[in-house]
């Protein structure tokens, strides 16, 4: 993850511009530079790309934590990079990631002590999510973190096409408008 990555800018989401730093299919994905200045940049980014979604805000929050962690804890704070993926796997679920560049702690929950310095942030995720955990990424690590909500289910044997939407909105999720 050290090599050339692209200028941060953010542009159209679903423009097929190849120079734009964000890929147009899902999983959405930006290479942010190791710098605290990227935090917001990747919380709007999250913000943007889930407007409508009712996991917005505990997911922005999300990101926020796992990019200072990034940053903090890995050597993508050392002059590196780390990516955040924004994902929506299945109805009702939506995810983020931020993949660093490695470091020599795993991530944890923390000790539960609230007079600390530091050390709530995957306690937070941990709190405000339903799924949370990380997997190691040669050469570093990506951290997730899943929030859901409930979605109608059909029932069995009951012509769907013909069922209101229950969404709040009629374009969410992206690309779904009737």
């Amino acid at each position: 993850m050290t090599g050339a990555y692209p200028v941060l800018h953010v542009g159209s989401f679903g423009s097929a511009d190849p120079r734009s730093p964000v890929r147009s299919t899902r999983p959405w994905t930006r290479t942010f530079r190791g710098t605290p200045a990227s935090v917001p940049e990747a919380r709007r980014l999250v913000s943007e790309l889930l407007a409508g979604c009712p996991a917005r805000e505990v997911l922005m929050t999300c990101v926020s934590e796992l990019c200072a962690n990034a940053i903090e804890h890995s050597d993508s704070g050392n002059g590196g990079v780390f990516i955040v993926e924004v994902d929506l796997p299945r109805p009702g679920v939506a995810r983020i990631a931020v993949t660093d560049e490695g470091g020599p702690s795993l991530p944890a929950a923390g000790s539960g002590d609230l007079m600390a310095e530091g050390g709530r942030g995957l306690a937070i995720v941990a709190a405000c999510t339903n799924r949370w955990g990380y997997a190691d990424a040669h050469p570093g690590r990506t951290v997730w973190a899943e929030s859901c909500w409930p979605v109608p289910v059909p029932t069995p044997g009951q012509d769907t096409a013909r069922q209101p939407s229950r969404r709040p909105r009629d374009d969410w999720p992206p690309g779904s408008a009737a």
